[in-house]
């Protein structure tokens, strides 16, 4: 039998933390009862610097079932840094481990057909909405355009796909090999390779609490993806410069023509219209590639990705045969 890790990062989850470690535990132990899965899996909660109880909570589940494991960091590192902190630690104890969010839109009985498509020989195995109805209009336009956008800058990535996968302890080894700083596991985890497989699910509304990703900080993300991951919008800015380039020579051309014809008229808006236009593009192109500037900058520092400043787990020392 397997050894499944559940990973489950959490940002100020009290409110949803008892529904979630509830029904996680219903999963695990209906799993251990088929034999799918070991007694020696676990549910594996990752604490990112949470403000409220979330910690508090995570130690007690864990003091009343041995299958509950917490993990806390020392401050807060944004959701893909605590992911990859609870994979990470995963990765020495199982033999697979999924990633889910904690506020149970995640379809927790998607986790039997992930383990199905495991046992088939898929080492990596993507958990994918089948749909969008439970989103607002607004949140479904840009996601939507996220995905393409995505796809049209050359990124491998899985659309209607979030952080919600089975990983294997093949891949979780080859996930360990990706040192860069500005983590987007969504853009990483295609590049690992292996076999690979998807699952569609139903995403239900959030049970409790409130969304962790505001407009700000979906945007951020979004961008984040982009330019770690695809250097195009730098060719763009050159091709923009270039087209520029060729209409500058264009109206000098004119100008000159004109000023030796005797045409030429004083054009005080186009002039002011032109100057803002160009001023403009160069402003955004040096945005863009700032953007890429500050990301080598934050990459050669090399500053650790995440610190563990308390860990809750409890390993069998019997093994399976």
């Amino acid at each position: 039998m397997k050894t499944l890790y559940l990973v489950i990062p959490c940002y100020n989850e009290e409110e949803v933390l008892p529904e979630t470690s509830k029904r996680l535990l219903q999963k695990v132990h209906h799993l251990e009862a088929q034999g799918r899965i070991s007694p020696q899996s676990r549910i594996l909660f990752v604490d990112d610097g949470s403000k409220d109880n979330t910690w508090t909570l995570i130690s007690d589940l864990h003091r009343q079932d041995e299958h509950f494991a917490g993990l806390k960091l020392a401050h807060n590192r944004g959701h893909q840094n605590a992911l990859l902190a609870g994979l990470m630690t995963a990765k020495e104890h199982c033999d697979i481990c999924i990633s889910m969010d904690a506020d149970l839109q995640d379809d927790i009985e998607a986790v039997d057909k992930m383990l199905d498509e495991n046992d088939k020989g898929s080492e990596v195995v993507y958990g994918v909405r089948s749909s969008r109805k439970t989103d607002t209009f607004f949140k479904r336009f840009t996601a939507q355009g996220f995905y393409k956008f995505m796809k049209l800058m050359g990124v491998d990535i899985v659309y209607n796909h979030a952080d919600y996968r089975l990983l294997s302890k093949n891949a979780l080894e080859g996930l360990a090999e990706y040192k860069e700083v500005n983590l987007f596991l969504r853009g990483i985890v295609p590049l690992i390779g292996y076999k690979s497989s998807s699952v569609t699910y139903e995403r239900s509304e959030r049970f409790a609490g409130e969304s962790k990703y505001p407009l700000k900080k979906m945007l951020s993300f979004a961008f984040d993806g982009i330019t770690s991951f695809s250097v195009k919008p730098i060719r763009w800015v050159t091709i923009l410069g270039f087209l520029i380039f060729l209409a500058s020579i264009i109206a000098i051309v004119y100008t000159l023509i004109s000023k030796i014809l005797g045409h030429a008229v004083a054009g005080w808006t186009a002039t002011m219209l032109s100057i803002w236009m160009i001023g403009g593009i160069q402003l955004l192109s040096l945005g863009v590639i700032g953007e890429y500037i500050g990301k080598i900058y934050t990459e050669t520092k090399a500053r650790p990705r995440y610190r563990i400043e308390a860990v809750e787990l409890t390993l069998d020392t019997e093994k399976d045969t």
